[in-house]
């Protein structure tokens, strides 16, 4: 996250009814119905924009861009080829390199129905399971992608949502995090606090700049820095871990501690593992 806008080394799909205070920049951007974006997008492929949302920056789209009915863009438009609904608004024009088709877009997942339905019709059943292996491959799982639920809220004040966040290994947060649970990845910053209801985790080396507030317990893990407090219901906390503030529990407060004699084996076997090598 950098001052204006939300890079993602991979895409971004973003539910319906979302605010969100930063422009976006991925390799694909969808964005659902009723969406806010405060700032621009840039995107190295398609760009995807359902009925009623709007964008007060500009769009950029390497590839090509499809805008429902009703979507409203304050910037400039640019793109390969144009799908459009009715009644769109683009404030300073459009520069579209391909052809401009006027009508509503389908989106992705009832494109995905229909075409399915229409090979299933024409007996291809072989045809449909390659279809959804090239969809549900373990390469497509595995690529990045940022996923924000419906109706959430992201500013430079807030990361708001009403479900859990997951946030993955090396990223960089702006803002205080409120959900129902959280859990994080490896080396995370966050510049904020953290408050939900349920369970908190956190990967290892990450460091948070503010308090983590929670109604269930809290897991920090090895190489952690917490630059605030801790409430919670209970706490565990690695021994590697450093905490500026109190911490609070009312079920108590456990300290993780590495098992010194599984260290002492792995020590000796790596010791030894070396000495034959070399004499080899």
């Amino acid at each position: 996250m950098e001052e204006r806008s939300i890079v993602v080394d991979g895409d971004i799909l973003v539910g319906n009814y979302v605010d969100l205070g930063f422009g976006l920049i991925a390799k694909t951007v969808v964005a659902g119905e009723h969406v806010k974006i405060n700032g621009n997008i840039l995107s190295e492929n398609d760009v995807r924009i359902d009925m009623w949302s709007e964008v007060t920056g500009e769009v950029r789209a390497k590839a090509n861009a499809y805008l429902g009915e009703f979507a409203k863009i304050n910037g400039k438009l640019t793109a390969g080829n144009l799908n459009v609904g009715n009644n769109v608004q683009i404030s300073e024009g459009y520069d579209v390199k391909g052809w401009i088709e006027i009508r509503n877009p389908l989106p992705v997942i009832m494109f995905i129905f229909f075409y399915m339905m229409a090979l299933l019709r024409l007996g291809n059943e072989e045809e449909v399971d390659r279809a959804l292996d090239e969809l549900f491959t373990d390469e497509t799982a595995s690529t990045k992608v940022m996923s924000i639920p419906n109706r959430s809220k992201i500013d430079l004040e807030t990361i708001r949502t009403a479900s859990h966040a997951f946030i993955g290994n090396h990223c960089r947060l702006l803002g205080n995090i409120r959900a129902r649970s959280a859990s994080m990845g490896n080396h995370v910053t966050l510049f904020g606090s953290i408050r939900t209801t349920g369970a908190i985790k956190t990967g290892r080396g990450c460091i948070i700049h503010g308090n983590i507030d929670s109604k269930d317990k809290v897991t920090v893990s090895r190489n952690c820095r917490i630059l605030g407090k801790i409430t919670a219901d209970s706490i565990i906390v690695h021994e590697s871990s450093k905490i500026d503030g109190n911490m609070v529990a009312e079920n108590g407060v456990t300290v993780e501690c590495d098992d010194l004699e599984m260290l002492d084996d792995i020590e000796k076997k790596l010791f030894y593992g070396f000495l034959m090598l070399e004499d080899v």
